[in-house]
């Protein structure tokens, strides 16, 4: 039985539920078919569905269901992040209404917390990427944070540090004051905006003068332990070795040279500040400066800053404008366009701060994934993102992983607090263990401290295609998944992410984590505008599958993504193919009705079928082979558009128009034929579609019984071309059937005739064709409302015809009989309407004071009406002109 209509508030979460109870979703161990595995980019705990998590999971779900189906052994590994900042933010938030904050319940106490919100809360994200559809083997659910992924980062941890690939040391890192913790580069988001450059005289010690340089961040000056020039300058050939006075502060400092500066910036003079400044941090390092702390971890002045102790950055920076100017050293103040970094999370500056950090130093492994990529053991798709990958891992910096908050994971690392012997005292008492030690292994002592740092959240993250399936044990699932074969993410974790992954495979695999890579498209506003929140131009993914169920927004996505280009994101055309769906569900209700009625023959040869059967099949072939061969090339769009063209423009507007001639008007056998074709063409039509529309197509595969001997359709084998027989000409056949038909259906459009009316028509062609066409006459007349077809080499153009021209045949209409004097009059009436319409607009939108007062939206849709009658005037101006052509070309 099914339904009138289509709700898929009815079938989706009985279909999910199914599929789960029957464990159809659940990868096998000790398998002979080949493994197929991904691993999903675990989502933020804190956070919710938006539209790219949705093109993610669509994305990954199609390829799973159709290797699933296709016989693989698949796994679809799902988790979920424990996303320390975000996740902290959120917690400490809820503690600030309470009055408290995580210094009040000590570490412990704030660490229980955040467990306590992650298992009340944790969990929706989970619960929307199932509603989308993902069939995600959910017994191997994995988190971040749980015991086995937590052992995995303290092994990896400690093999790094025993290979001197980890170490800790003074260094300039990215500072959030808000977060009071370390960012990596890539956790900094850069922001375009207008600002200062400030002119500040440093007077030479001797009196002789000054020299002045260019800063936009004139509160650092209080850190600056030298000016710098470039060796090259000759402006500034007699001062290097020179001794000035620092601005308010009065302290002596030299000025040197050096090649970094950049002669063309301000002056050429730049102030070096080691202590806030990574390029100032490495000239100080070659020129043995001294490093000053002019700020602490909160943005607040230390006491090196002398007067301006305790005041924040930016009050700060006023108050030395100010002083400046009143010491007559500001010689001149500019705009200046800059790109000020924000912490990701909370969006504050970020400051540039000396901190001691841990540090994986990268290039090693770096080179290794470099290597993966050019030989071809990895392969990003589209293959423009190997450039970007290159380019970012050949200039790589050292990766800053501490990160000084309470949630996550603590770096197994601890101090000795007694020192008592040379061996603990040379090691600076620093154990680094997988496991907690309860006493120094250098001198016996039990006062250890365990260092208060965490990891950054994507150290954990750089691990999960081997962590998850279970390393450092040699577990089943690990020789059978690993590598895994494809990561679809966005391109905006490549660096982030991706990079990592291949870094860390490869050095505790010994292999790539993954065959490919394929990074998929931004999705944008329908103007091609990033979405955000304060542009109100958020689709919620949510509220999408709401309105038009998950079918046809999934495959909206899939028919968006595009190789290489941006997606701009239209309603629109969601609820497109929701129409798409319903007409899917309009063909399995005329199975069923018809079915009941003819009964169904199995058996036919193809050879004996009819025309539109024997072209649909062959149709239905081509399009299995396009299908598949689009999904091995990450071409969902192709493989959606290949779909859709077929259900929609050959299945329903050809192949069940003709079939009808044959079900209401042929013998039972011939109707036996055509549903035996019908059920089989749409039984796989429905397999085809089932990894981008899963709901939909099991609820029609089951109520049209398609499941015997198989109990889901998403374990059914997907389709071969095997399955379907190949008639090249049929195919010929039918196209020239179809090209007949829609010259005459040209014809009737160009002269508005009514659907009702009959006609004549003649077609000039040769003897092949002509054989074509009377053999398939029954289908011309009835899909064109053609009287009668006269056919034949030897057919003049009647005197009185409209013509149309199609590939080897010549196609006339006589006109006589037709009333083309009433057609021009109706057609004229509706003209002189759609005129009078179109002036009213036209004077509303000349209207200065309705464009300014009118909202906005009024005022476009009036501007779309306008249009809409502008193209239809034309449309009927130009039929009137050819009717009225024809007329005169017609009289006596």
């Amino acid at each position: 039985m099914i339904d009138k209509g289509y709700d898929p508030g009815k079938i989706e979460g009985r279909w999910y539920d199914y599929w789960l109870e029957g464990g159809y979703f659940r990868a096998e161990t000790g398998s002979e078919r080949p493994p197929y595995c991904i691993v999903i980019p675990p989502p933020n705990i804190t956070g919710s569905l938006h539209i790219g998590h949705a093109l993610d999971v669509t994305l990954q779900d199609i390829l799973i269901r159709w290797k699933r189906m296709s016989g693989f052994n698949t796994l679809w590994l799902p988790g979920t992040d424990h996303a320390g900042i975000a996740t902290q933010n959120v917690v400490e938030r809820e503690l600030q209404k309470e009055g408290l904050d995580r210094h009040t319940l000590g570490r412990e106490g704030f660490i229980k917390r955040v467990w306590e919100w992650k298992e009340r809360y944790g969990g929706e994200i989970i619960k929307q990427l199932k509603s989308m559809g993902a069939s995600c083997d959910w017994s191997r659910e994995r988190f971040t944070l749980d015991e086995g992924l937590s052992r995995a980062v303290r092994e990896v941890f400690v093999r790094l540090y025993n290979d001197g690939l980890i170490y800790r040391g003074d260094y300039i890192i990215n500072w959030c004051p808000r977060c009071h913790t370390a960012l990596s580069d890539l956790e900094v988001e850069h922001e375009e905006r207008e600002g200062r450059l400030y002119y500040i005289r440093y007077r030479f010690a001797d009196g002789g003068g000054h020299i002045t340089v260019a800063t936009t961040r004139p509160e650092t000056l209080l850190g600056d332990t030298a000016v710098a020039v470039n060796p090259e300058d000759e402006r500034y050939k007699g001062v290097v070795g020179k001794t000035v006075v620092l601005p308010i502060l009065g302290r002596h400092i030299p000025v040197i040279a050096d090649a970094y500066v950049d002669s063309s910036f301000g002056t050429g003079a730049v102030k070096v500040t080691p202590a806030h400044d990574p390029n100032d941090f490495e000239i100080a390092r070659r020129h043995d400066l001294p490093f000053v702390k002019i700020m602490d971890g909160e943005g607040r002045m230390t006491d090196e800053a002398g007067p301006y102790k305790g005041q924040d950055r930016f009050e700060c920076r006023s108050r030395i404008i100010d002083d400046l100017k009143e010491d007559g050293l500001l010689e001149k103040t500019e705009p200046h366009r800059m790109a000020i970094g924000h912490c990701y999370r909370c969006k504050t500056i970020v400051e540039p701060y000396l901190s001691e950090q841990w540090f994986v130093r990268v290039r090693p492994l770096a080179d290794e994934a470099i290597k993966a990529v050019r030989d071809g053991r990895i392969r990003i798709i589209p293959s423009g993102w190997e450039n970007s990958y290159f380019d970012w891992m050949e200039n790589i910096k050292d990766w800053c992983i501490s990160r000084q908050i309470w949630w996550g994971h603590r770096i197994p690392v601890w101090y000795c607090e007694d020192l008592q012997n040379e061996e603990c005292r040379g090691k600076k008492g620093v154990i680094v263990s997988v496991e907690t030690p309860n006493r120094c292994p250098y001198c016996g002592s039990a006062r250890l401290r365990q260092d208060d740092d965490v990891l950054d959240t994507w150290f954990s993250s750089a691990l999960w295609p081997f962590s998850t399936l279970g390393w450092p044990d040699e577990t089943e699932d690990l020789r059978t998944f690993y590598p895994t074969s494809v990561l679809v993410t966005g391109f905006d974790i490549l660096f982030f992410w991706v990079a990592r992954m291949i870094m860390m495979g490869l050095r505790f695999m010994n292999d790539v984590p993954f065959r490919d890579v394929y990074i998929h498209a931004l999705i944008r506003d329908e103007e091609g505008q990033k979405m955000s929140k304060s542009k109100g131009n958020v689709v919620d993914p949510l509220e999408m599958t709401r309105v038009y169920g998950t079918d046809a927004f999934r495959f909206t996505l899939a028919a968006y993504a595009a190789q290489g280009r941006d997606i701009r994101f239209s309603e629109k055309r969601v609820e497109g193919y929701r129409h798409f769906i319903n007409k899917i569900w309009n063909v399995a209700r005329f199975i069923l009705m018809n079915q009941d009625r003819t009964g169904v023959s199995k058996g036919h040869e193809m050879r004996s079928l009819s025309l539109p059967n024997r072209w649909i099949i062959s149709r239905l072939r081509s399009v299995i082979e396009e299908t598949n061969r689009a999904l091995e090339e990450y071409r969902f769009n192709e493989a959606a558009g290949c779909l859709y063209q077929f259900v929609w423009h050959e299945l329903c507007d050809w192949y069940l128009e003709m079939i009808k001639l044959e079900l209401y008007g042929g013998d039972e056998e011939r109707r036996g034929a055509v549903m035996a074709t019908l059920n089989h063409v749409f039984e796989i039509t429905l397999c085809l579609l089932h990894p981008f529309m899963p709901f939909v197509t099991e609820e029609l595969w089951h109520g049209l019984s398609y499941n015997t001997g198989v109990s889901s359709i998403c374990i059914r084998r997907y389709p071969v071309p095997d399955e379907c027989g190949y008639d090249e000409g049929a195919l010929r056949d039918m196209q020239t059937v179809m090209d007949a038909i829609t010259g005459i259906r040209s014809i009737r459009g160009e002269l508005n005739l009514q659907p009702s009316l009959e006609i004549g028509v003649k077609i000039k062609t040769d003897d092949a064709t002509g054989r074509v066409l009377n053999e398939n006459m029954m289908y011309i007349k009835r899909l064109t409302r053609a009287r009668d077809v006269e056919i034949g080499r030897d057919i003049e153009a009647p005197e009185d015809s409209a013509t149309a021209v199609r590939p080897s045949m010549e196609i006339f209409v006589p006109l006589e009989g037709l009333d083309i004097g009433a057609e021009i009059e109706r057609m004229t009436k509706e003209l002189e309407r759609l005129r009078e319409r179109f002036s009213l607009l036209e004077r509303k939108l000349s209207n200065e004071d309705f464009i300014r007062k009118a909202p906005e939206r009024v005022v476009e849709e009036n501007r779309l009406k306008y249009r809409e009658f502008k193209e239809k005037i034309k449309i009927i101006e130009d039929k009137l002109e050819r009717l009225r052509g024809l007329q005169r070309s017609h009289s006596p």
